[in-house]
């Protein structure tokens, strides 16, 4: 079932069109097959961390995404949904955590098409199929745009106790040295990202 906090804030407008079936999730929910030495590596002390690395603090939902429904006939998405903004986000300027169910590889959806890697070493990823945050909702560039708006971090978030709890997030790309992103993202522009040639690799070896 969904979480009553999800149909809440569908019919409030922040949440618009969230899919029935798909629990909201505010913070990370933690597989209970996940080693000691897994939630070791994803929750460390802040002191811990180089000092250089900045803790952020996220509360969702996100006001400055929405959730939309495409009716572009020439998009991939078509009649699906996708991720927009609601104001201007300024390029390298933090949007939203990409938020799921942490796993490692004993605990894997193989039909899954929203399992990021969030560690390679130990095989913890992150899989928004059937619970996750606005995030999930996000499109790859291929057939809409030239290229991506927007790009998946590492980062960490501050969850109190002197603790940070490392997370994927999801970044305005940077101005680059072409200078051509310095616009970021406008209000109404869809977030899109690269799901790199990899996934589109796998994804056609499932179809075949």
């Amino acid at each position: 079932m969904v979480q009553p906090l999800g149909s809440q804030l569908a019919g409030s407008g922040i949440l618009n069109d969230w899919p029935q079936g798909v629990v909201y999730l505010l913070a990370p929910s933690y597989s209970k097959k996940l080693p000691d030495v897994a939630i070791r590596s994803l929750i460390v002390a802040r002191s811990d961390l180089p000092a250089t690395e900045q803790l952020r603090k996220t509360k969702g939902p996100y006001a400055n995404t929405r959730i939309t429904r495409i009716v572009t006939p020439s998009h991939p998405a078509n009649g699906q949904y996708g991720l927009f903004a609601r104001q201007h986000l300024p390029p390298d300027s933090f949007i939203l955590p990409y938020l799921g169910y942490v796993h490692d590889k004993t605990d894997t959806d193989e039909q899954s098409d929203y399992d990021l890697s969030l560690d390679r070493n130990l095989g913890i990823g992150v899989d928004a199929s059937k619970m996750g945050n606005e995030a999930r909702f996000i499109n790859d560039y291929r057939g809409v745009s030239t290229g991506p708006n927007a790009e998946f971090r590492d980062f960490f978030v501050d969850i109190g106790n002197g603790k940070g709890e490392k997370r994927i997030g999801v970044f305005v790309l940077s101005v680059g040295k072409s200078g051509k992103r310095v616009k970021g993202i406008a209000k109404g522009e869809e977030i899109l990202i690269s799901y790199g040639k990899g996934f589109w690799t796998e994804r056609q070896k499932t179809q075949e």
